[in-house]
C-alpha cells in the first residue's frame, strides 16, 4: 500500500470534499420520552412501508449525493432523525420520508408518486449495490471504508432529476449551481405533496415540458447562461428517451446521454452514478477530483485525469466507490490559489 504517509483521524470534519462525496449528517432522533419535534408529519401518508436492509445502512451517506446544497428544496433532514426527499416520479409528484430505527427503515410517502417511491425503496437504499468485490489497496482508503460501513450506492431510476442539476453545475462554482437550482424550483416547480410542501417548503421540479417553456430571462435571472439553458431544454425535449438510460448498463447509459449536445463525460458520469448506482463510473474532466485523488494516494496535488485513472486502476470495477471513499476521508490538497471566481450573470 504505497503512497503518502497517512495518519487516521477520529472524526472527519465537513469539508468541500466530504460534502461532494455525499456527507450528510442526519440528526440523532430524540428519545422516545421527549415530546415529538415539530417536523413530525401532521398529514397522514398515502402509503407506508418498513424495509430491513440486508447490510448496515447509513441513510445520510447513501442518499447524500442526491442533495444539491444545504438549501436544496427537494432534500431535507429534520431534528427527528428523518430524511425527506421529493421528486417527480413516472406516476407524478411524490414525497418520501425515511427514518431508521434499530436497523429498520420506516418509509412514508405522499402524493401520486407514493406507491412508485415505495416500490423503488430497496434500489434507492442500495440493495442492488454489491460492495463485496471492493478491496482497499491503500491505507487511507481502507480506513475510510472501515469508518463508512453503511455507505451504499443509491439507484434512483430517474434521469432528468439528476441530469438537470448536473448540467447546472457545469464549469461554475457549486454555490452558483445550488442557487440556480433553488431559484428555478421555487419559481417553476410546485409544492411537494403532503406536509413537506407547507411545513418544510419542499418543492418538486417541473416536468419535462415545463422546463422547455422557461423563458430566457428566467434562466438569466437564475444565473444560468444560454449554453447550459439550451442543453437543459434539448435534454427535456427528449426526456422519454433519456429516462430509458436508467435501465441500461452504465456504459450504454452514458452514451445515450452524450448524444445530446452539451452533455459530455463529466455530466454523464455525475448523472449515471446516481441514477444507475454505477460503482465504476468515475468522473473525469473535473476541476478538483484528480488533484484530490492524486494528493491522497500519491502526494501529487497536480494529478491529471490520466494520472488519477492510473492510481484508481487497482479498483477497476469499483473506481467510483474508491473515489467517494477518498473524498470522504477529508484528505485534500491545501489551497494555494483563490477560489474559482463567481460570476453572477443576473447582474449584467
Amino acid at each position: 500500500m504505497a503512497g503518502r504517509r497517512y495518519t487516521p483521524r477520529t472524526r472527519t470534519p465537513l469539508t468541500r470534499a466530504t460534502v461532494r462525496a455525499g456527507e450528510t449528517r442526519v440528526p440523532a432522533p430524540a428519545p422516545a420520552c421527549e415530546p415529538a419535534p415539530e417536523t413530525t408529519p401532521t398529514t397522514a401518508p398515502a402509503a407506508t412501508r418498513t424495509y430491513t436492509p440486508p447490510a448496515p445502512l447509513h441513510l445520510g451517506l447513501t442518499l447524500g449525493p442526491l442533495r444539491r446544497g444545504p438549501g436544496d428544496p427537494t432534500f431535507r433532514t429534520t431534528p427527528d432523525g428523518a430524511v425527506w426527499r421529493s421528486c417527480r416520479t413516472p406516476q407524478g409528484p411524490g414525497t418520501l420520508r425515511l427514518r431508521e430505527r434499530g436497523g429498520t427503515v420506516e418509509a412514508q410517502a405522499w402524493g401520486p408518486g407514493a406507491e412508485w417511491f415505495l416500490d423503488q425503496l430497496p434500489a434507492l437504499l442500495g440493495e442492488l449495490d454489491d460492495p463485496t468485490p471492493f478491496e482497499p489497496r491503500h491505507r487511507l482508503v481502507a480506513e475510510s471504508a472501515r469508518r463508512r460501513v453503511g455507505l451504499r450506492l443509491t439507484r434512483t431510476g430517474l434521469v432528468l432529476e439528476t441530469l438537470i442539476p448536473s448540467i447546472l453545475e457545469q464549469k461554475i462554482t457549486a454555490d452558483e449551481a445550488y442557487r440556480a437550482w433553488r431559484l428555478l424550483l421555487h419559481r417553476h416547480g410546485e409544492p411537494a405533496p403532503g406536509p413537506a410542501g407547507q411545513e418544510l417548503r419542499m418543492r418538486v421540479m417541473p416536468d419535462a415540458r415545463a422546463w422547455t417553456l422557461i423563458p430566457s430571462w428566467e434562466w438569466h435571472r437564475a444565473g444560468v447562461d444560454n449554453k447550459r439553458a439550451s442543453t437543459i431544454i434539448r435534454a427535456a425535449r427528449v426526456a422519454r428517451r433519456l429516462e430509458e438510460a436508467a435501465a441500461m448498463e452504465p456504459v450504454q447509459a452514458r452514451a445515450r446521454l452524450e448524444l445530446v449536445p452539451g452533455i459530455g463525460p463529466w455530466t454523464s458520469a455525475e448523472t449515471i452514478q446516481r441514477t444507475n448506482g454505477a460503482p465504476d463510473e468515475v468522473t473525469t474532466g473535473d476541476l478538483h477530483l484528480p488533484h484530490t485523488v492524486g494528493y491522497a494516494l500519491a502526494g501529487n496535488r497536480d494529478a491529471t485525469d490520466e494520472e488519477m485513472l492510473e492510481l484508481l486502476s487497482p479498483y477497476a470495477g469499483q473506481r467510483h466507490r474508491a473515489a467517494r471513499l477518498i473524498l470522504l476521508s477529508g484528505v485534500a490538497p491545501p489551497r494555494r490559489q483563490p477560489k474559482m471566481r463567481k460570476v453572477d450573470i443576473a447582474q449584467w
